[in-house]
C-alpha cells in the first residue's frame, strides 16, 4: 500500500463513518435531504447500513488489502447513484457535487488498488 492509498482509504472510512452513522440515526439533516429527493424515509437507513457496511471493509482493508478496491466499488457504484439522483430532482450542481467528489475518490481508490481485486483476502 502506497501512503496516498492509506491517506485516500482514512478518509474514506472517516467521511462514511460520519455519514452512515448520521443516516442510521435519522439525522435532520439527511432526513430532509431524503425527503427533497423523494426517496422514503426507510431507505436513508439502507443507505446509512449500506455506507457503514463500506467504511467496516475499508477497515478490514488494512490487513487485507485486497478489499480496498472492492469497497470502493460498493461505495463508488452508491455515489454514482447518489448523484443520478440529485441530477433527477434537478437539483444545482453544489448539492450534486459531494455525490460526485466521493464517487471520483472511490474510483480513485479501485484504480490504486485495482491490481489486488483478485486476491481479496492477500
Amino acid at each position: 500500500m502506497t501512503i496516498f492509498t492509506i491517506v485516500l482509504q482514512s478518509l474514506l472510512i472517516a467521511y462514511y463513518l460520519f455519514s452512515g452513522t448520521a443516516k442510521m440515526i435519522g439525522a435532520k439533516y439527511w432526513a430532509d435531504m431524503f425527503e427533497h429527493l423523494h426517496l422514503p424515509q426507510w431507505f436513508l437507513k439502507v443507505t446509512g447500513l449500506v455506507q457503514l457496511a463500506g467504511a467496516a471493509v475499508l477497515i478490514a482493508g488494512y490487513w487485507y488489502t485486497g478489499l480496498v478496491a472492492w469497497a470502493g466499488v460498493w461505495l463508488g457504484v452508491t455515489m454514482l447513484v447518489a448523484s443520478l439522483v440529485h441530477i433527477r430532482t434537478k437539483d444545482p450542481i453544489g448539492k450534486t457535487a459531494p455525490a460526485l467528489f466521493f464517487a471520483v475518490l472511490n474510483i480513485a481508490l479501485i484504480l490504486a488498488n485495482a491490481s489486488q481485486m483478485l486476491q481479496p483476502f492477500a
